[in-house]
């Protein structure tokens, strides 16, 4: 960091003469860090300031490049707007691309919300007394708002394009979405090469595990399956139509700041929180105990109706505390446009109709590091294309174009579970990071 006193000095004095013989004979490269001062003239500055003692050549688009052994990172104030502001001005100044590198902080991991890409999760078909109902949202205040309807897949059309075909209309033998979890078992395993390799365009089929895999947080006194829901629907098992045996629901992107989605992160979900006992006579003891507590009223007291202890003790007798869903989902790491479905939930066992909108809550989250992924993504393609514009084509080509944009984020994040998961979104689209 090169502004601690006064960086016009540290490029022109201390880097450009007194220690400009070390820094030409270093094995390495000096990264000269401007953290203050207005954007995107700073840059410029210090690339201005360096060129005075460090001889530039002209890269094939005739833009200026400094030495191989010093470049710039620019960290402060950086997100996805002024970032391209910055590439903008260099190359109008005549500065190839090249010459900087990004770190983002809090606009990479936490200036994001639910409703950045519009994520949602809808019931869309349910069965009620041996009936098949498709579910539809459709306000008349919001037609943005309006949900899919009936059972869905995922299909790419003759032209290679994606579609979501509702109403149970789709053909099966053509949905791309797989199914990843059923009762208890996850049956697919992404790995994060296959992952990058999908976010880049590439075909990878999803393979099925070979065996089960047991994963999970069994000692995590907060990693409480019953508990994991807005209070809210610890009630809705009352206010189903009698006869209900089946509940189908999805997530998707209804639109959003950015039209294509780069898929990511549900694995993590379903490691953590879903796959094997999860629920047991402790978890369900210490959720009664709570919602005791938090659904009394100071008049009437409790309402022992409103917890469905014998719905989850159901599910540890039957189904050893597993629990009985399917999901089916497009393969992690694949970029498509928003508007369709991403993944499907539905109960296995008639009696668990409940619990579909119930897991709603948890994997709801996934909004968020599928949204620094597909934002980090935008951003990849914007450095690419300034890179290239500026005769930076062996950048790109050598993937060193990969190590543009790092992660500065951990301290800016409210959790450290958040760093984790937006850490990895953007690690699908670059290789380096702090967090």
């Amino acid at each position: 960091v090169s502004d601690s006193y006064d960086i016009y000095q540290a490029c022109e004095k201390y880097w450009g003469e007194e220690l400009k013989e070390k820094i030409e004979k270093r094995d390495g490269v000096l990264v000269v860090r401007p953290d203050s001062g207005e954007l995107p003239g700073i840059v410029i500055e210090v690339l201005e300031k360096l060129a005075l003692n460090f001889k530039t050549t002209d890269t094939p688009t005739g833009h200026k490049l400094l030495p191989p052994h010093i470049r710039v990172i620019q960290g402060d104030g950086i997100d996805i707007n002024s970032l391209e502001v910055i590439l903008e001005e260099m190359k109008k100044n005549g500065w190839a691309a090249d010459n900087l590198a990004f770190g983002s902080g809090g606009a990479l991991l936490q200036k994001l919300h639910r409703d950045t890409q519009k994520c949602a999760f809808k019931c869309s078909y349910a069965l009620v007394g041996g009936q098949a109902r498709d579910v539809v949202k459709d306000p008349i205040t919001d037609p943005g708002k309006k949900s899919k309807k009936g059972r869905l897949t995922l299909e790419l059309t003759g032209d290679g394009e994606w579609a979501t075909v509702t109403e149970g209309k789709g053909d099966e033998t053509k949905d791309e979405l797989v199914e990843v979890f059923r009762d208890g078992k996850i049956l697919i395993d992404h790995d994060f090469k296959t992952i990058r390799a999908r976010s880049n365009g590439e075909k990878h089929a999803a393979t099925p595990l070979p065996k089960e895999l047991s994963v999970g947080m069994p000692g995590d006194p907060l990693n409480n399956i019953v508990m994991l829901t807005d209070s809210y629907k610890v009630t809705h098992h009352l206010q189903y139509p009698p006869g209900t045996t089946k509940v189908y629901s999805y997530f998707e992107c209804r639109g959003g700041k950015y039209p294509e989605v780069c898929f990511f992160g549900l694995q993590y979900f379903l490691k953590k929180y879903l796959v094997g006992q999860v629920v047991t006579k402790e978890k369900i003891d210490a959720a009664e105990a709570y919602f005791k507590i938090h659904f009394s009223h100071p008049v009437w007291g409790y309402n022992e109706k409103l917890f469905n202890r014998g719905a989850w003790e159901y599910i540890l007798e039957e189904h050893g505390g597993k629990l009985p869903v399917e999901i089916k989902a497009v393969p992690e790491g694949t970029v498509l446009p928003y508007k369709n479905v991403l993944f499907t939930l539905e109960n296995t066992d008639p009696k668990c109709f409940w619990l579909t909108n119930y897991l709603e809550t948890l994997l709801v989250q996934l909004w968020y590091p599928t949204t620094v992924c597909t934002q980090s993504r935008e951003q990849k393609r914007i450095i690419t294309r300034f890179l290239r514009a500026t005769g930076g084509d062996g950048v790109v080509d050598q993937g060193l174009h990969l190590f543009k944009l790092h992660d500065f984020g951990f301290r800016g994040v409210s959790s450290v579970e958040s760093a984790a998961t937006g850490g990895a979104g953007h690690l699908v689209n670059f290789m380096g990071t702090d967090t």
